[in-house]
């Protein structure tokens, strides 16, 4: 596990730029460090030794030294490609999976990401074709970033690595923005910075003089495939469950496991203890609000199967974790349970190095309760005149109700009864729709995302998607936007905040194939989700867990809203620094503010708000943008 960093150029490149990017993601690699230099070419990388503690250094080089590459992650069927390589002939040198990398290039080109199981992102350069590959794993486990800045392309792991270079303009893309409002989270190929790009999941780029190319090499095929009796398809699963955990356990420093209380987290936890000849090693974090804490299911769990355990309790508003939240994320990010995520990371690290969790099993399985919300949307024919009188109604419904209650769910069903599968989903996962966006923009940032729809990126997915029904469907969109924009970005980050790495069994690549080509029923049956799920797992948890509602890895933000964290929200939010970025109206912010303290529910919009406003403060100069007027000012 490391962080990378590099740069190609027709011309020449400075050692020193790349040097200083890798020294900035120090915390992704604090064992040490490695640089490959040319005229025109420099790739460098920071390390964390997990797998081959004393002899995978890296960069990694070819026998003949013309094709070096530097890797971020770990590939877990290393031993089965070092067996493979030794047997045609290739010399390795070390007993680690990095320089597996250099080895499959020369047999199989590009095509090599077909061979890796595991989670990754890495840069190869091969010295006679003068040519850069850049590579990012199936589901997008790990990070990216690339721009093209003085006719040279440079790539780090984190978006901060690359603005160090003082050369590069450090401006917010507005479309960006647009997109964060929407989903808490910028989605790729954009990054919040103009000129920079994620390299998006499953993908690979390749510069040749001066020229690049994107190419998608992996998505999952939602095809539905015939099935065999429901216990038949539930041994399998329980069988691959076992294996991509087994060989997620592999390494030479400390591992355990996220213990949530939640079924996904619980299986991993499950599947470890049946493989381990030791207490497996479990951190579980809780809230004195009982409507947040799963420590009692988690205990429960850890109880079972006699894992060695750890809790932390949140007692108050986290305003010691937000410095470290806004450097550490840096893109704004505004899913809040990036806290707890934080916090059970800062705990796990000081026992181990390797962390396994439950990531990805709501997606494959049909975890999420708006899945089961489109499996019975699929039979509503609402008549188009009626459709925008059920929306308003049920907004307001929503509006004026208690998050979780019966009152918002059907405020809810009523909002989304009237609209196409797309625009359901972009709904569902909208913090700002787009009236409310244009409703707190300034009229600058609004000319400048003028005909811009957010839903776009939601209906893009959509048509990719080769799912038979609405609901399979709506789970491979997820795959593709939810999953590695918010859920991968807070476990890798976090994660590697600590210096620690964060494994996902449900993530395996040939679970989530099996997985996908599984009927909409074998998924959410009668409005139970996770029906196979739940199936294969009857033998190893009790049913009062494995059947109890999913409650998710929430914090009362509202509440901290309205207590610890309003003088902050408000001072971040209407002082001048804020104001005069001329990116918001002042007047619909503080309206925001004074209808949450009085009861309406605003704090995910707030949240948003704050986030991008500390991240701007941590991470850019505090000045207008480029040829601004600030907006005037509310008397």
């Amino acid at each position: 596990m490391c962080a990378i960093a590099g740069a190609v150029s027709t011309g020449c490149v400075d050692p020193d730029t790349v040097r200083d990017m890798c020294e900035t993601m120090v915390h992704r690699g604090p064992d040490g460090s490695g640089l490959h230099t040319e005229p025109s070419t420099v790739l460098g990388m920071r390390r964390l030794a997990v797998v081959d503690v004393a002899g995978g250094d890296q960069p990694v080089y070819s026998e003949d030294g013309t094709v070096v590459a530097v890797f971020n992650g770990e590939i877990y069927n290393f031993a089965e490609l070092r067996a493979g390589l030794l047997a045609r002939g290739h010399r390795l040198t070390s007993g680690g999976d990095s320089e597996c990398l250099v080895h499959l290039y020369e047999e199989y080109g590009d095509s090599l990401v077909h061979h890796l199981r595991g989670m990754f992102a890495f840069a190869l350069w091969d010295g006679r074709r003068r040519r850069l590959l850049l590579a990012r794993d199936r589901v997008g486990k790990k990070p990216l970033y690339w721009g093209i800045r003085s006719g040279s392309l440079r790539f780090a792991s984190e978006l901060k690595a690359l603005v160090r270079d003082p050369e590069w303009r450090t401006e917010v893309d507005p479309i960006a923005l647009h997109h964060y409002l929407t989903f808490q989270y910028v989605p790729a190929p954009w990054s919040i910075i103009e000129g920079i790009h994620k390299l998006p999941p499953g993908s690979t780029l390749v510069w040749e003089g001066g020229d690049v190319r994107v190419n998608r090499y992996w998505r999952l095929d939602a095809t539905p495939r015939p099935t065999g009796p429901v216990e038949e398809e539930a041994e399998r699963l329980r069988e691959l469950l076992l294996e991509a955990t087994r060989l997620r356990m592999i390494g030479e420093r400390p591992i355990g496991a996220f213990l949530s209380g939640g079924l996904d987290s619980s299986a991993v936890v499950a599947a470890m203890a049946r493989q381990s000849s030791k207490p497996v090693r479990t951190f579980c974090i809780g809230f004195e609000d009982a409507g947040f804490d799963e420590r009692k299911h988690a205990g429960e769990v850890a109880g079972l199967y006699g894992t060695d355990h750890s809790e932390l309790v949140v007692t108050a508003s986290p305003l010691d974790v937000l410095p470290s939240l806004a450097w550490h994320f840096d893109e704004p990010f505004a899913d809040s349970s990036a806290i707890p995520s934080l916090l059970v990371a800062r705990m796990s690290s000081r026992e181990v190095t390797v962390a396994l969790n439950g990531d990805g099993g709501d997606e494959s399985f049909g975890g999420y309760r708006r899945y089961a919300l489109f499996q019975r949307a699929a039979h509503l024919r609402v008549p188009s005149m009626a459709a925008p009188l059920l929306e308003r109604a049920g907004q307001s419904l929503r509006s004026r109700s208690r998050q979780g209650s019966p009152a918002r769910r059907a405020g809810w069903g009523m909002e989304l009864a009237g609209l196409s599968p797309a625009d359901r989903y972009t709904r569902l996962m909208s913090y700002f729709t787009e009236r409310q966006k244009a409703e707190i923009y300034s009229p600058w940032q609004r000319s400048r995302v003028a005909g811009v729809s957010s839903g776009a990126v939601i209906e893009q997915a959509f048509g990719e998607s080769a799912a038979g029904c609405d609901l399979t469907r709506v789970m491979d969109v997820d795959v593709n936007t939810y999953l590695p924009g918010d859920l991968l970005v807070k476990a890798d980050l976090s994660t590697m905040a600590c210096s620690m790495e964060a494994r996902s069994p449900f993530l395996d690549h040939v679970i989530m194939e099996w997985a996908a080509g599984l009927p909409g029923d074998l998924k959410i049956r009668d409005g139970t989700t996770k029906y196979l799920l739940k199936r294969a797992l009857g033998d190893w948890l009790p049913s009062h867990l494995v059947e109890r509602p999913k409650m998710g890895f929430g914090v009362p933000l509202a509440s901290w809203l309205r207590t610890g964290l309003r003088p902050l929200a408000h001072d971040l939010l209407t002082d001048v620094t804020a104001r005069d970025r001329g990116l918001f109206d002042p007047r619909a912010v503080a309206r925001l503010l004074s209808e949450h303290a009085g009861g309406r529910d605003h704090s995910n919009r707030i949240w948003t708000l704050m986030q991008f406003e500390l991240w701007h403060r941590t991470h850019l100069p505090v000045r207008p943008p480029t040829g601004l007027r600030s907006e005037p000012r509310p008397a």
